[in-house]
């Protein structure tokens, strides 16, 4: 439906200091804590809120947590690893957090937690950055395909690109959303793992790289509200491809709920998609400019020669495309075009309505 958009992650890059700094740094962090005390209510600060573990024992204070803030992390996924791992309770993280409004300004690092501490100081922290050194890692990227992660992995470690694929292919991995009907077919971990920064150990097997992955894209998927499916005519496992269709194709978040019920609302005339990034993914590299020829590719996943959704995601999806996927705004549109440099996109109910807004394209430079 549109020319295809390149996708680039918003890059974050934590800050490391030098151990001579880390006196300094825990002074920053006290006095930041301690101003945010005089906002937070002292139940808050103090932590009074109590730790458990899944057994219900009550947890352990002062134990050393050291743990990974992925790229792209929403304030509410870092309180929730956070009270996972018994740093602080995640209801306390927020209210902390909100008093400074400090909620998006919390940094990608890796940190030196323990359990038990106070909601103040963790919050302070996340602001200030990494407070120990970094491992090394690996950023997967939204819109990456399987292909291209082992590609990018093979090139950072010792293993080769056949040891990711015998890892993935020999069952040592598995996914409660990983289809079966596709055999051991690589394809069928299309979408399954999530785009996020990851510690990379240079020792580890190719299983254990790619599990963190897999594991963090079912965590993701259990957060969603998938109360919508039913309605929207889709399994969990379509949902997904959905989701991926809109990663490809959307720029800005806001419009993602958009474009998500374009694809419904064509699903259920029924009416082909016709989505540019489904024949490149077909064509299995980017053309630049998808032409008619591109357009006759035979393949199962090039929609616009096929009814319904490609048989497979066709790259990885951010946390902002599955919410679109699982919750699409209310409209009739059916249309949709990139109109404007900055990545929004016009939508059309009608056909007409969609000529008059390539027209617009054109105008401003976008489309030939």
């Amino acid at each position: 439906m549109q020319d295809e958009t390149e996708m680039t992650p918003p890059q974050q890059t934590a800050e490391r200091t030098p151990g001579a700094d880390r006196g300094r740094r825990r002074v920053v962090i006290r006095a930041i804590a301690a101003g945010l005390a005089v906002v937070v209510l002292a139940a808050i600060a103090f932590g009074t809120a109590r730790l458990v573990v899944r057994d219900d024992d009550e947890l352990s204070i002062g134990l050393p947590v050291e743990l990974v803030v992925p790229s792209g992390a929403s304030a509410a996924s870092i309180y929730a690893l956070l009270d996972e791992r018994g740093v602080a309770n995640s209801g306390a993280l927020q209210s902390a957090a909100q008093a400074l409004d400090a909620e998006g300004k919390l940094q990608a690092g890796t940190y030196a937690f323990t359990t038990g501490m106070d909601p103040a100081e963790v919050i302070a922290q996340l602001v200030l950055g990494s407070n120990v050194d970094a491992p090394s890692t690996f950023t997967v990227v939204e819109g990456w395909t399987v292909a291209r992660i082992i590609e990018e992995l093979a090139l950072k470690t010792s293993h080769s690109q056949a040891d990711f694929v015998a890892s993935l292919e020999s069952g040592e991995l598995t996914s409660s959303y990983l289809p079966s009907a596709l055999a051991n077919d690589l394809a069928r971990w299309e979408g399954l793992i999530f785009p996020a920064t990851y510690p990379l150990d240079p020792t580890a097997t190719p299983g254990e790289i790619l599990a963190p992955m897999i594991v963090e894209m079912e965590r993701r998927l259990g957060t969603l509200d998938w109360g919508r499916i039913e309605a929207l005519g889709v399994t969990r496992y379509e949902a997904i491809i959905v989701a991926s269709l809109i990663e490809r194709e959307a720029s800005l978040d806001e419009e993602r709920p958009i474009m998500a019920s374009v694809i419904y609302n064509r699903l259920s005339v029924p009416m082909r998609l016709q989505i540019d990034a489904t024949v490149i993914y077909a064509l299995g590299y980017n053309p630049g400019v998808v032409t008619s020829e591109h357009l006759d590719t035979d393949s199962p996943y090039n929609t616009y020669r096929n009814d319904g959704l490609p048989p497979t995601p066709i790259g990885t999806t951010s946390q902002a495309s599955l919410e679109a996927a699982v919750n699409p705004a209310f409209t009739d549109y059916l249309f949709y075009v990139l109109g404007e440099s900055d990545g929004t996109h016009y939508f059309a109910t009608t056909f007409e309505e969609h000529q008059a807004n390539i027209e617009r394209a054109r105008e401003n430079g976008v489309r030939e």
